[in-house]
């Protein structure tokens, strides 16, 4: 799958997330989400993508949740 793909379905997530006033269970939302739904290549891809283009497209709460490890809140 592509970047540019990756990148749109995150964002997609990160919005749908982004109505829960509590950021915290936001981005928990977004990761578990990610870690259930997607295979293990797609969330390495989204991370190494991230990694090079630290400044790029993705939403601020999808960020928080490539960051923060699992289970922090």
């Amino acid at each position: 799958m592509s970047s540019q793909n990756l990148i749109k379905m995150a964002n997609e997530i990160a919005r749908y997330f982004a109505t829960e006033p509590d950021q915290a269970l936001a981005v928990n939302g977004i990761r578990q989400h990610i870690k259930s739904f997607w295979t293990p290549g797609m969330r390495r891809d989204l991370g190494a993508w991230q990694e090079k283009h630290p400044d790029a497209v993705l939403h601020p709460l999808v960020l928080a949740a490539l960051k923060e490890p699992e289970g922090a809140t």
